[in-house]
């Protein structure tokens, strides 16, 4: 992946709606969901849910497609493992340390997938209150 892929990818997760949103996509794979449905379960405007996705889709780390009226979101896996890839190999240059704690924690990760079990994450950011 090109160093300026890589910085933009960073770039659009460094913000906190941003990250939950690809948060959100991943586990639902290629299935996806409509921008409305993802909209409902961060709590966000339609403006800045728009805002967003483009964000992230011109970063490479979401995809989109029409289907009917409604475009469906997914995770671009490809695009997100890019950015990991580029991190691990360019910038750890392959420290075999750095190597050995990341393929312990995909190795549970993969494990705990197996057994049909997941790993408790974090809530993603709740909805904002009403007044």
């Amino acid at each position: 992946m090109e160093r300026s892929k890589v910085l933009s990818a960073l770039s659009a997760l460094a913000h906190e709606a941003r990250l939950d949103l690809v948060r959100l996509l991943v586990p639902k794979g290629d299935a996806g969901m409509a921008a409305g449905d993802i909209g409902r379960a961060l709590g966000l405007p339609a403006s800045r849910l728009s805002f967003h996705l483009s964000a992230l889709e011109q970063a490479g780390l979401i995809r989109s497609r029409r289907v009917s009226r409604n475009v469906i979101y997914t995770a671009d896996l490809a695009g997100i493992g890019g950015a990991i890839s580029y991190l691990l190999a360019d910038c750890c240059m392959d420290h075999p340390d750095v190597l050995a704690c990341c393929a312990a924690s995909a190795t549970q990760a993969l494990d705990r997938v197996a057994a049909g079990d997941s790993a408790p994450r974090p809530p993603l950011t709740p909805p904002p209150q009403e007044p």
